[in-house]
Parts: C-alpha cells; structure tokens; sequence
C-alpha cells in the first residue's frame, strides 16, 4: 500500500496521542517512530556544506564530535562563486553523503541576507542580495533532494544577526520584507521544492518566527505553495499549541513528551482544532518517505577533490598591482602567517564539521615551488613574543623575491552565537603585515575569514589581496592553485567592502537595543545603499579581478511584454589566459510612488571564455525584475515609466546601458476619508469630482490662492480636512465621491 493511501486511511485509526507524538523529536536529532502504523523514525543533521552526524553527545553548536564528512565551501564562499553550478554541485555531494551516513534531512542551506558585515554567522549565508542567495540556494537545495535526503532551507525570517538571536524582534515593513528578506526563500520554495523551512529564533515585528501565522501560513504556504514540513530551529518554540496553530510542524529537540501533551490537552480543552494536528501529521509522515537507512558509501578522496576544484570558484582576486600574480615556481617565496600551516576552512558552530581531511596552504605551495621558506608571524592562541615573531617574517620577507602573507580570523572573532563588534583584523596581524610590506620586495596577502573584513590599515602597502573567505577542507591546495595560475581567480564579490565599519547602512540600529532591532535603512541593504547615496566602498558587490581580460559590447534589450524583456551582450576573451567573467545585469529606475535603490541585480550568469573566443550571452528579465512591492495594494506592481538597463562590471562601475518604457501596471489607487487630500486630489476619478464639489460645480483650475491652500493642507486626512474648513459636503454626495474612490462607502 502507498505511502500516501496508508495515511489517507490510517490517519483516523491513530490516537490523538499517537498523533501529537510525531510533531516533536525522539531526542536531539530523531523523530519518533510509531512502528504499529509503519511509520520510522528519520534523522536530521546539521549541515548545509557537508554532513555533521555526530556520533555520541548531541549538541547543536558543533561542541560534540561527529563522523567524518567533507567540509566543502561554506556559503560565504559560494556566493563569491557567483555559479549556480558551483552550489549544486556541493548540494548534491552532501546528498550523497547525507544517504551513506543515514541521514533524511540535512539542515541547510541558509540563505538569510548580510544585513551588517558584523553578523557571527554571515559565513553560513550567502550575499548581501536577494537574487544571487535565491539562486544559488535553489541550486543547492535541488542537487541535495535529487540524491535522496531533503534539504532544510533556513532561518525563515528575518535571522540576520546573533545578538539575543532567541528573543529579539526584528522590526522590519512588509515592502523591505518582500524585496529583500523573502526573495531568496521564495525562490527556494518555489522552484526547488525544500523539504522542510525552518523558521528563525528571534520575532518578527514582535511575533515570534515560530508562532508567526503570516509568516509560515499566509506567506509561505497560502502565497507560495509550500506544502512541506516547517521545523522549528533547535529550541525555537516558545508555545507549542500557538505555534502548531500557526503552522509549524515539527519542534527540535525532543522535549520529553511535554510538547505532545500540551497539544493533548489543548484539543481536548476546545483550544485547537484538531483538523491542524491532522494537516501536521499528514506533513511529518509525509517526510519520513525520506527514511532509507544508510544507502551506499561516498567516496572520500573524489570528494576531496571536489572540494578542492570548487573551491578555487570562490576566491575572489581583489587587488594584483603589476602583474605580482600568478606566482613563478622559479621564485623565492616567503609564506608568513599560521594559517598558511594551519588553515581556518570553515566556520564554528553548528556548521562545523570533522574533515576528513585538510589541505594546508603550505604544503601545496611547496609542492609547486622548490624555494619556499616559512615564518610563523603570528600566533593564534597568543603564544609566542609577538615582536620576535613579527621581526622573523620581516627577516624571511626580505629575502625572497615575494612575501605571500595568510591572514584573517579565528573562530574566538566569528562563530555563531555571538556577533562581532568591529572589522578590523587582529592588530597584531595588522603590524605583521605593514612590517612584512616594508621588508619584502612584492607582498601578497591572502585572507581567510567568515565575513568582510577592513583593508585599510594595510591595502596600500601590499601589491596583492586574494580573499579566500573560507574555503572548505581543500582551500589550502585551491589557494596554491590560485597562487600560481593552475587555476584562473573568477571569484566576485556576493558583498561590499566598506571603507569603514560606520558607512554601512546598518551601523546606528545593529544590533538593537531594549530586545528590539530595528531595519531603519528598509530596502538600502549593502549596494543599494552604497550606490544611491554615492558612497564610495573599498570593494563593491561583484568586483573581483582575473589573470586575463574581458570586453562585453553590443548591448541589446527587446522588449517581449508589457512588464518583461531579454537582454543580450557579446562577452570576448582578450587576453591570453582561458578565463570566466560573471555578466551582471541591474536595473535602474525611479518609476513608482516608492524610493528605489540607484540600481538593483536583476540576472547574470558566468561564462567560461578561452583566449580570444566571444560568446553572445541572452538573459530574461521578468515581471519581478522592474516590480516594487505595493504595501497598500498587497502586491507587486510595475510601475509604467523607463528602465534602465546596465550592464555592471560590479555594483558601482556600468559598462554599458540602455533604457526602455514599460507600460507597467495601471493602478487606480484606493482612497477613503483616512487618505490624504493630496491622495484624493491626484486620484483619476474621486480627484476631478472632489474638485468640482469644493469650487461648486467648476471644473477648471482653482485660483492661485485657494491652489496654494489645497497643496498646504493635502496632507491632512480628508476627513479632518472636511472637519478642519468647515465644509459640508451633503452625505450622499460624500457617499458618491468615498465610492469614486474606490471604497465601499462604508466610512461615509
């Protein structure tokens, strides 16, 4: 008998206990089982870029031992990728191993936006825009499921910070909800089907995540057709009944079977309807089709090197003066900094996973060059005299021909459970590299860190920057690759560099105050407000440099629609290395009541070039990429007006554009005696009748003196404005003109 036949006649046969039973975990990582009706037990575990099944203690901050799995890149270097290819591939790994380590749910990916580059956890997410994390993470989630285990797309909503990440309230209006923090879920849920959401700790606009009924019914299953299970983070729930009526499935952990008898007793009191218990269960057992045991074995050493090749994607070459990179084998290098011999990968946390290995920088650039020597340069526990090490490095600097210095930060500076508080590197990091800059003939440096970190204490003194991010278990061996050319850097940047700490968007309301944090920049986030303001950044979104060339011409963008159109370029190779160029396509407008960002990523894509070829690259832009989100109207609107499209070397440098006329929308906007006189006035209909009804049946132009009138007070509330001049406007004909407008009189 099917699965789903089993449940449609089963269901009734189950006691409400047996019910409640299957909405709450078996322990830290289980579900329950209930044998009698053929219903097992599945297991999920932490992820999302590799397979953390521990083996004896359970934790979810990565504190136990687990099995060994391959950490590929985290999100924060996928995103730099800026291929969908890139995180399928990783996807799709972890499927595997998730099915030989027996696992049904793998808990990623995360695809929360960088709100502020000081959030603990930003290496787990992927950008600070809503179009690449959207991507890149349905990319992701499709691979994995295609291999068996589900996917667990995560922390819905609004989970964009770690300070009193369990209680504090993010309040935040629906337009930049919708255009900034939803986008990426919403893609995810549409077009790759996850099976299961998990919603976020902290509250909502003062709801929280886990008992929010817009957030996980209204949203996210009325509007976009989930029909999975929506799992709570780990301890997430506060009220078990409230949350289960909002629409949440699955509590993790277990707690004992003290969430099962409040859903019990809530039932049987009237509290809730037991149709919601039933919806629920139906979903659980639904995903436990995903049981298949351990299923077959993954290959360790294939996915080493998977790691690895993937890994050289993420990099991003942000500065190379005169040639410094690619290394010569033949030269005499000097590699500075522990990380070089002990690498930072991957972040800490609930992400952290026990390697099956790991590659050190070091090693694999001695096995490309014959003269390396080595300097500690710093220590990361703090041992050590840092002025002698320091005046080592200097030493061993000056006498090779290249200095490559690896620096960045530790887990004690990034992890998840706490945020940072500035992004600054160590200083003792900071004086290592001034005085390995002043010694050494050319200096590169190489980074290694979760989230952005400041430059300028240092940028100008060196020659080279590679930002490695964190590279997985084989970034060590894809650093040298990178290093001396084996590999071509086509990284871009998912996130702005700032100059300082205090020019982001987010600087004076993160992390909050008082339990409450409050998105005052709106829809500004990252680029979008770098480049409406015209603040000039160390390093903009999708900057990222390569060992060749790249021309895009011959722009062309047809209009195939009222609100839709395709955009074509030519993209050629010229210089002498086989390479990779991402075409990022913005849109710029200021159509529509609502203030838009200077321009927003509306497509791109990444395309492999050898020396000398063209490639004509054609991408669509559909209704979402030219719509605003209209809060009084509900939905997306496309504003009629121009567009122009650009065509961005990065977020601040248009290399070519082009503008077209949209018929967009016709909105005839609702007005009431709640809306303004301005509103009423510039109304199509209840607009030229108002007028008539206040100049007493004229219909030209009012004098210029009562014109002035209208305009200081079209900010009042009709009503109040009625009220305010004595005008008495006989009821009927009050009732005729609110209906003009498009309400239903009722206020009249």
């Amino acid at each position: 008998m099917a699965r789903t036949e089993l449940d449609a006649l089963a269901l009734n046969a189950l006691t409400l206990e047996q019910k409640a039973s299957l909405l709450s975990g078996r322990d830290f990582w289980t579900t329950k089982p209930l044998e009698e009706a053929g219903i097992p037990s599945i297991t999920l575990c932490d992820g999302p870029h590799g397979v953390r099944r521990e083996a004896g203690g359970s934790d979810h901050l990565g504190l136990n031992e687990s099995i060994p799995a391959t950490c590929f890149p985290p999100a924060v270097a996928v995103g730099s990728s800026w291929d969908p290819e890139v995180a399928a591939r990783i996807g799709a790994a972890v499927g595997r191993e998730g099915r030989a380590l027996g696992v049904a749910v793998v808990l990623g990916p995360g695809v929360n936006i960088k709100r502020s580059p000081l959030c603990g956890r930003n290496f787990e997410y992927y950008s600070e825009d809503p179009l690449l994390s959207g991507v890149l993470g349905a990319a992701h989630v499709a691979a994995l499921q295609a291999e068996g285990p589900g996917a667990s797309v995560k922390h819905f909503a609004a989970n964009n910070q770690e300070t009193e990440r369990m209680r504090v309230s993010a309040d935040v209006d629906e337009r930049t909800l919708r255009e900034i923090y939803f986008p990426a879920f919403e893609r995810v849920v549409t077009q790759a089907r996850p099976a299961t959401v998990m919603c976020s700790y902290n509250r909502v606009n003062g709801v929280h995540a886990s008992q929010n009924r817009w957030l996980l019914t209204d949203v996210l299953r009325r509007e976009w057709g989930f029909t999975g299970v929506v799992v709570s983070d780990w301890g997430a729930v506060q009220d078990r009944v409230a949350a289960l009526a909002a629409g949440l499935d699955l509590e993790m952990p277990g707690t004992g079977g003290a969430s099962d008898r409040r859903i019990v007793d809530a039932v049987r009191a009237g509290d809730l309807d037991e149709a919601v218990v039933n919806a629920s269960v139906r979903r659980v057992v639904a995903l436990t089709e995903r049981h298949h045991g351990v299923s077959g074995a993954f290959d360790a050493d294939a996915h080493h090197a998977l790691a690895r090749e993937l890994a050289a994607e993420c990099a991003v070459l942000l500065k190379n003066e005169d040639g410094t990179l690619p290394l010569s084998a033949s030269a005499r290098i000097a590699v500075i900094g522990e990380f070089a011999a002990r690498p930072r990968f991957q972040g800490g946390g609930s992400s952290h996973i026990n390697a099956t290995r790991v590659d050190a920088a070091l090693d694999a650039i001695r096995a490309l060059a014959p003269d390396v020597a080595y300097a500690q340069g710093f220590s990361l526990d703090g041992s050590g005299d840092a002025r002698e090490l320091r005046e080592a490095a200097a030493e061993a600097a000056a006498s090779a021909d290249v200095a490559v210095v690896f620096a960045g930060l530790g887990e004690r500076e990034e992890s998840e459970g706490f945020d940072r508080e500035t992004i600054d590197l160590p200083a003792v990091q900071v004086e290592l590299i001034r005085a390995v800059a002043a010694a050494a003939r050319r200096t590169v440096v190489v980074l290694s860190n979760g989230g952005v970190v400041s430059m300028e204490d240092w940028h100008d003194d060196v020659d080279a920057v590679l930002e490695g991010w964190l590279l997985g278990q084989a970034g060590g061996s894809a650093v040298a690759d990178l290093l001396f050319g084996v590999v071509n850097p086509s990284g871009r940047l998912a996130e702005s560099i700032p100059f300082r700490l205090q020019d982001t968007p987010s600087y004076l309301n993160f992390p909050g105050e008082a339990g409450h944090v409050r998105y005052g920049e709106g829809v500004m986030v990252g680029y979008r407000y770098y480049e409406t303001v015209e603040l000039p950044v160390r390093y903009p979104f999708g900057h990222g440099l390569s060992y060749t060339t790249f021309t895009v011409d011959g722009l062309t963008v047809v209009r195939t629609g009222d609100d839709t159109a395709t955009v074509t370029v030519r993209v050629t190779n010229t210089g002498e290395r086989a390479g990779k160029h991402v075409v990022q396509v913005y849109v710029s407008t200021t159509a529509g009541p609502v203030r838009r960002p200077a321009r927003e990523l509306r497509a791109f894509t990444k395309v492999s070039l050898a020396p000398g070829e063209s490639r004509t690259i054609t991408l669509s832009l559909d209704r979402r990429a030219f719509a605003y989100y209209d809060v009084p109207l509900g939905r997306w609107v496309v504003a009629p007006g121009d567009y122009t499209i650009q065509i961005g070397e990065n977020a601040s440098s248009v290399v070519a554009e082009t503008t077209i006329s949209l018929d967009g929308d016709s909105v005839v906007p609702v007005v009431s005696l709640d809306s303004t006189l301005g509103e009423w006035l510039s109304h199509p209909l209840a607009g030229p009748a108002l007028v008539r009804v206040l100049t007493g049946g004229k219909s030209e132009r009012p004098e210029e003196d009562d014109e002035n009138g209208l305009r200081m007070a079209s900010s009042m509330p009709m009503g109040r404005f009625l009220t305010f001049a004595g005008i008495d406007i006989p009821h009927t004909t009050l009732r005729e003109l609110v209906e003009l407008g498009g309400s239903d009189g009722a206020a009249a």
